[in-house]
């Protein structure tokens, strides 16, 4: 019997794709960075609002020092990552509503206000961007990634002044303080010959259920 979905494509998405934990020596380009996220804005988010709001660093940032946030086992995968990507969400993405969304110019007042809505809003799609930028990852530029845990204070600390005002300070990045972490993501070219067996999944009559 045939299957109902055509899997050719869909393999190297989801059946082959595979969390790597060793990265071999090997450069990621400022251009495919760029590649991705052109690739990666395309995708759908609530209303367009597009809230994800990501910092790309270098090698432990360029600091010299432990990843804020890393968890314990993952310090080293992300000391070693030619990469890594703060997935954040950015607060006042409503603001950015009447040029993305301008079919509705009353949709920012819907949030404004509302930091309950503003919240599950924009870590909701924000969620749905770094999937987006994980399925991407080594289908449509060869990339490998892995998302370890984050704890999310830290970074927002580091990187996103910690939801606190910062004028005239060296925060690199968004320090008026309305982005927070989601999670972090690991890029690199990944070493096959340090993968794990694959671990299982499971089956949809323990997953799912149909209504």
């Amino acid at each position: 019997m045939g299957k109902s979905i055509d899997d050719t494509a869909l393999d190297a998405l989801f059946r082959e794709a595979r969390s790597y934990t060793r990265w071999q020596p090997r450069p990621v380009a400022d251009q495919t960075l760029r590649d991705l996220y052109d690739l990666l804005k395309w995708a759908p988010t609530s209303a367009n609002a597009a809230p994800g709001a990501v910092r790309v660093s270098p090698v432990n940032g360029g600091k010299g020092t432990t990843p804020a946030g890393a968890a314990p086992l993952n310090v080293e995968k992300t000391m070693t990552a030619p990469v890594t990507v703060i997935v954040a969400y950015d607060m006042k993405f409503y603001e950015q509503l009447p040029k993305l969304f301008p079919q509705s110019p009353g949709m920012a007042k819907l949030f404004e206000g509302n930091p309950d809505l503003v919240e599950a809003t924009a870590k909701r799609n924000s969620s749905l961007q770094g999937a987006y930028l994980i399925m991407l990852l080594g289908r449509s530029v060869s990339i490998a990634g892995r998302c370890p845990a984050s704890i999310t204070r830290k970074v927002d600390e580091e990187f996103f002044a910690a939801g606190k005002p910062c004028f005239g300070c060296d925060q690199e990045f968004f320090p008026e303080g309305h982005v927070k972490t989601n999670f972090l993501c690991n890029l690199g070219y990944g070493d096959p010959g340090a993968l794990h067996p694959r671990l299982s999944r499971l089956p949809f009559n323990e997953a799912c259920s149909l209504l």
